[in-house]
């Protein structure tokens, strides 16, 4: 005796059966738990600025701090936290959820380059801005190495043909290249 014949003939069993399935689904469904945190994902920029030579304490007085003075003026702002090391600031500045990502990275680029003027002259490069997503943690980590190839042509052909090759992949934001070697002439 199958569920498909007791159910033809016997109409009010099987009706009775379905109600019981959608009464004990309603029930369940007011006692599914609801999260008190959802996963939220704050908009945050970074602004990093590279000095080499120079150590943390220049780094802090003269590119860290007018820098955070500039930036602080920016409405919206929940958070600014700051790491000067050798060589180089990080600035990270988190903006309440309310705030649009991309209005709150033109604020601050817009900051930061009204700042510049106050920066020495000798930096390395213009404060970089860029926009943090909560998943851009790096995914994948790939190591090279070659028994006939020297440390630099290997270097050379990671930056030059593996990192344009996965930058060309869709949803790749960034390639990053630790450990490098670059030719170097010094005069």
């Amino acid at each position: 005796m199958s569920l498909s014949s007791t159910s033809i003939k016997r109409p009010v069993l099987a009706i009775v059966m379905s109600l019981t399935i959608v009464i004990f689904g309603l029930i369940g469904y007011n006692y599914l738990g609801i999260r008190e945190y959802p996963s939220i994902d704050p908009p945050i920029i970074t602004v990093r600025t590279a000095y080499t030579g120079a150590n943390a304490d220049v780094i802090e007085s003269q590119i860290t701090e007018p820098l955070e003075k500039a930036i602080n003026g920016i409405a919206g702002i929940r958070t600014i936290s700051s790491a000067s090391n050798q060589g180089s600031s990080v600035i990270t500045v988190e903006f309440n959820l309310d705030e649009n990502l991309e209005a709150a990275a033109n604020d601050v680029r817009d900051k930061v380059s009204q700042a510049v003027r106050q920066l020495p002259q000798d930096i390395d490069a213009l404060p970089v801005v860029t926009k943090s997503d909560a998943n851009s943690d790096a995914i994948l980590s790939l190591t090279l190495q070659s028994d006939t190839k020297n440390h630099l042509e290997v270097s050379a052909y990671g930056e030059n043909v593996i990192a344009e090759r996965l930058q060309t992949i869709p949803g790749v934001s960034t390639v990053q290249i630790w450990g490098q070697k670059r030719y170097a002439m010094r005069i």
